[in-house]
């Protein structure tokens, strides 16, 4: 039995950009790429268990760089593609369109030799992971959980967000909930993001964290947390949620909330300042945290 912090269960994508300015390009994407470099950074054992078909999207080329990370490729005929058109220079509104799917993940595809303290759950879209997977993993260890594979569905137009059906019966088996604002407005009705923490809190989910474009917001049942983002630019915008989750899930295994949540809004504000995943290191993390995070 091998024994990993954080596997990572979501697949790449092969994504077709269309930038604010009309520029095109292709690039392989994901939750789970974003989360991956984050969480390695963070210097947690991570293992990505990346399904679709490896001769369009290789998981492994793609983390190649981060020799830390275990990939445990999972086959699938089929990969998933998307197409994101940007229409704002900052990438805040996009229309997303699903070109393909992957095959949804089973139980058979979870190794059995390799133990993870958290399931980190990082589909694309619905269907990708079921709720009964979600399930079997809060069993194996603990489950963190980023909605979007919940609530994002394929409309064949355009890809858009609807309500979960099941969660009052599955959010009391995740330790850890990851949405966006919009995202938690649709889960919950309430535009008012700390409100909408403190509700899905209630209905069951022990750690909820909800990102904004000014803030990353964290609620435990007891404490409200904040932590302000403070990038210098947004050219690498994409992404962010997803570094931020990773990052955070990764500090968390050996610190508190508090500490957890500035250091993951620190790393994605770096991060937002370069295209692609995280590249850097926790030390320049920390840099980071003592020229913007801890001003006189």
């Amino acid at each position: 039995m091998r024994n990993v912090d954080l596997m990572i269960v979501g697949q790449l994508s092969l994504d077709i950009n269309t930038d604010f300015g009309g520029r095109v390009e292709r690039a392989l994407g994901g939750a789970v790429l974003y989360s991956g470099f984050a969480a390695d950074a963070t210097g947690a054992k991570v293992a990505v268990l990346a399904k679709g078909n490896r001769s369009i999207a290789d998981p492994v080329k793609a983390f190649a760089s981060r020799p830390g990370i275990e990939v445990i490729p999972v086959d699938s005929a089929t990969c998933t593609s998307i197409s994101n058109t940007y229409h704002t220079a900052d990438r805040e509104k996009r229309t997303c369109k699903a070109i393909s799917h992957i095959e949804p993940y089973r139980l058979e595809d979870i190794p059995e030799d390799v133990h993870s303290r958290i399931y980190h759950v990082a589909g694309l879209m619905a269907g990708d992971i079921g709720d009964e997977l979600i399930e079997a993993l809060s069993r194996r260890g603990e489950a963190a959980v980023d909605v979007q594979c919940l609530l994002r569905r394929d409309d064949g137009e355009q890809m858009a967000f609807y309500d979960w059906p099941e969660k009052k019966k599955y959010l009391p088996v995740i330790t850890y909930l990851k949405t966006d604002a919009a995202e938690a407005e649709i889960m919950t009705g309430l535009t008012d993001r700390y409100a909408a923490a403190r509700l899905l809190h209630e209905w069951g989910a022990k750690e909820v964290m909800i990102t904004h474009n000014t803030e990353v917001i964290l609620y435990d049942g007891e404490t409200m947390y904040a932590s302000p983002l403070k990038p210098r630019n947004l050219t690498g915008r994409t992404g962010r949620g997803d570094t931020t989750f990773a990052a955070y899930l990764s500090k968390r295994l050996h610190c508190g909330i508090e500490e957890s949540l500035q250091y993951a809004a620190a790393l994605v504000s770096l991060k937002m300042e370069t295209p692609g995943p995280f590249r850097g290191s926790e030390k320049d993390v920390y840099a980071y945290m003592k020229e913007y995070y801890f001003e006189a």
